[in-house]
């Protein structure tokens, strides 16, 4: 039970992510969009969605860290532990982001805060796409083609973010990193969720990526599919 509440706590973590960027941009007047402004702008420090966001955020950090839990306690297998490890490394730094490395309010100027934030998410999304690429394995072929596709979507539309991003602390338009930004940040969200729902369909498990047991036969988790 322990580990199904756990597990849970990922896909809350998702929903609390996407429901605080979806809110806090509604009551920020001068946000406009969504297509042409970075999430990072909403906990801006000075920004008026400030106080909102940053408890919020750090509830989603908690989720996080209970679903690392959850992830680690479903199997006792290394790539498993590993990918727990890098989810539960991933959202530990990431209380650094509503805390201490916020950045400013756009059109201030780039400082050296801005840059600081920027380095922090690049840490962040290292972890993210270590996390879900050592995740691919832990389930079946079916888990691994996606984490895969969840992969090769995640870098493209990263580097289409980074070549827009510094613009956010310049003050220069940004037409479409709103959207970039945010097709990269839901493809991992989604992912999460996947997992969960992967992860809570199986019985805790020493093989949940096997596709047969030891001795050829059917393995555990496989009676769940069946009628």
């Amino acid at each position: 039970m322990l580990r199904k509440s756990l597990l849970v706590c990922g896909m809350l973590a998702s929903l609390v992510y996407v429901g605080t960027d979806v809110l806090a941009a509604i009551r920020y007047p001068e946000y406009h969009s969504f297509t042409s402004r970075a999430i990072s702008e909403l906990m801006a420090s000075g920004a008026p969605t400030e106080r909102l966001v940053d408890p919020i955020f750090l509830l989603y950090g908690v989720l996080m860290l209970a679903f690392a839990v959850g992830v680690w306690m479903s199997s006792s297998r290394k790539r498993v532990h590993v990918t727990a490890g890098l989810l539960f490394a991933y959202a530990a730094i990431g209380f650094l982001g509503p805390t201490f490395f916020e950045m400013n309010v756009r059109g201030t100027g780039e400082s050296t805060r801005d840059v600081l934030h920027i380095a922090l998410t690049g840490v962040l999304v290292l972890f993210i796409l270590a996390a879900v690429a050592v995740g691919a394995s832990i389930r079946e072929r079916w888990f691994r083609l996606y984490s895969f596709a969840t992969l090769l979507v995640m870098v493209v539309f990263g580097v289409l973010t980074s070549f827009t991003m510094r613009g956010v602390g310049t003050g220069d338009p940004t037409p479409w990193v709103g959207i970039m930004e945010r097709v990269n940040i839901g493809a991992f969200l989604l992912w999460v969720v996947v997992l969960a729902v992967s992860l809570l369909r199986a019985p805790r498990s020493t093989d949940l990526g096997a596709t047969k047991s030891p001795r050829g036969g059917t393995p555990p988790w496989a009676a769940v599919h069946q009628p």
